[in-house]
């Protein structure tokens, strides 16, 4: 990482303490926890992909920037587009990203049935269930593809999920962040991986 890279990871947690304070878009009880629930959740993504240089990706249900805003840290060479149908949300989302100067986002409020663009990966922390989830971004995905995954959704989710994959067992992957973070937090916390074609 850049020294860059480290200072906007330092600031990270003040900032969204400070707003927090004025609009209220990480729970109470999660806001003590911001690194290991929000940050290092949202960075859990750059275990199973390196995006390349110039890859869009787009985060639905963004709420306050996650897991979006980290990854644009971790990934200054790529587009992250970060949407919310709450606009005080996303308002935070843009004073976030305009105070650590990522000048790789851009947050919109809106709902992903709106948005007709076309992106390399959409990534989401568990908004809706997954099935459904897939067939409201799906038509978001691009066709071409250009990262060592071929493009598709990653969604960070919690909880026993295995009925809403069963329709998707033969191409999803699922990664278990327990086997890669020790907190007790990530125990049943898993990346679904699923690649559209």
């Amino acid at each position: 990482m850049t020294p860059l890279q480290i200072s906007q990871f330092d600031e990270l947690g003040p900032l969204y303490h400070e707003w927090n304070e004025k609009i209220n878009v990480v729970s109470r009880k999660d806001i003590d926890e911001l690194v290991v629930r929000h940050i290092l959740h949202s960075l859990a993504i750059a275990k199973i992909i390196r995006f390349q240089a110039g890859t869009t990706i787009i985060d639905v249900g963004t709420g306050g920037g996650f897991p979006g805003i980290p990854l644009a840290i971790l990934f200054p060479e790529c587009q992250f587009t970060l949407i919310d149908s709450i606009g005080k949300k996303i308002r935070v989302v843009e004073e976030i990203a305009g105070q650590l100067k990522l000048h790789n986002v851009k947050a919109q409020k809106n709902r992903i049935q709106e948005i007709k663009t076309k992106y390399d990966f959409v990534v989401s922390r568990a908004v809706t269930a997954f099935p459904d989830f897939v067939s409201m971004v799906r038509k978001n995905v691009s066709p071409n593809s250009k990262n060592a995954l071929p493009n598709g959704i990653i969604y960070l989710k919690g909880g026993d999920f295995e009925a809403e994959l069963s329709a998707f067992r033969a191409s999803a992957e699922v990664f278990d962040l327990a086997k890669i973070f020790s907190e007790p937090f990530f125990e049943t916390k898993k990346i679904i991986y699923l690649p559209v074609r």
